[in-house]
C-alpha cells in the first residue's frame, strides 16, 4: 500500500517534504498487512477520509483525536465523528454539551462531523488505524510520524489555522506549532474518563471563531447539521 499515493493530490504536495520515505514505505506494509489478516477500522476506502473532505487551502482548523473508535461501525476517518445512525460515543456527547453552552447549539441526534470537515475542520486522529476492539493497537507503528508531517504541513502555512488539542495527548503536538499566525487552544479532553475536568466551560468553539476572525478567515458553523 503506498499511502502517498492513496492521499489526495494536494495534500500529497503539501506533506511529502515532511516525511521519511522509508519510514512511510514500512508504514505502509504494515497497514497492508493489519488490514489483509485482521479487522481493521476505519475501513480502507475511509482511511483518508479526513484529507479528502478538506484540502490544505480549505483547512482553518485542526481538531486532533488520539486512535479511530475500534467498535464495528463507528469509525469512518474523522477524529470524534461516527457514521449518522450510530449512537453518539461519550466523548462527542461531552463535545455538544460544551457546544450548546458556548455557542447555542442543540446537541444533535447524529454523531456525523461531516458537516464541520467539509467547512475546512481537519478531524485528524494521530493514529489512523485501529484493530477491532483493540484500543491503541496501532500506537507507535508509525502513523505518528505521518500525522506530525500533517501538523508541520498546515504550521507552514501562512494562512492563519486554529489547533484544537484535548487532553495530554494531543496538547504535546503544540511544540510542533511554531509559526506565530496560527493559534493554539488547548483543554482537557471530553472523555468521560477525564469527568469533564478543563474541557468543560473551556469555550472553545467560540475561541476558535474569534481567532479565525482576528485572522480573517470565515467562521465556522459549528451546528453539525450544517
Amino acid at each position: 500500500m503506498d499511502l502517498i499515493e492513496l492521499l489526495p493530490p494536494a495534500w500529497r504536495t503539501e506533506l511529502t517534504p515532511f516525511l521519511d520515505p522509508g519510514a512511510t514505505a514500512a508504514l505502509g506494509a504494515f497497514v497492508t498487512e493489519q488490514y489483509a489478516t485482521h479487522t481493521i477500522y476505519p475501513p480502507i476506502e475511509d482511511l483518508f477520509a479526513a484529507y479528502r473532505l478538506c484540502s490544505p487551502e480549505q483547512t482553518r482548523v485542526l481538531l486532533l483525536g488520539q486512535d479511530p473508535y475500534h467498535g464495528p461501525g463507528q469509525a469512518h476517518g474523522l477524529s470524534f465523528s461516527v457514521r449518522d445512525g450510530v449512537r453518539v460515543p461519550p466523548s462527542l456527547r461531552n463535545v455538544y454539551k460544551e457546544l450548546a453552552e458556548d455557542v447555542g447549539v442543540a446537541p444533535a441526534a447524529s454523531g456525523d462531523l461531516t458537516g464541520w470537515a467539509r467547512q475546512g475542520v481537519l478531524l485528524l486522529n494521530a493514529v489512523l488505524t485501529v484493530r477491532e476492539r483493540a484500543a491503541g493497537s496501532h500506537k507507535n507503528k508509525g502513523w505518528e510520524t505521518f500525522t506530525d508531517a500533517t501538523i508541520r504541513a498546515l504550521n507552514a502555512r501562512e494562512d492563519r489555522i486554529v489547533f484544537l488539542l484535548w487532553g495530554s495527548y494531543a496538547r504535546k503536538k503544540a511544540a510542533l506549532i511554531t509559526n506565530p499566525v496560527h493559534t493554539v487552544i488547548e483543554s482537557g479532553h471530553p472523555s468521560p474518563l477525564n469527568g469533564g475536568k478543563d474541557f468543560f466551560g473551556a469555550r472553545m468553539f467560540s475561541a476558535t471563531n474569534k481567532a479565525l476572525a482576528d485572522g480573517g478567515r470565515p467562521l465556522i458553523d459549528w451546528d453539525p447539521r450544517a
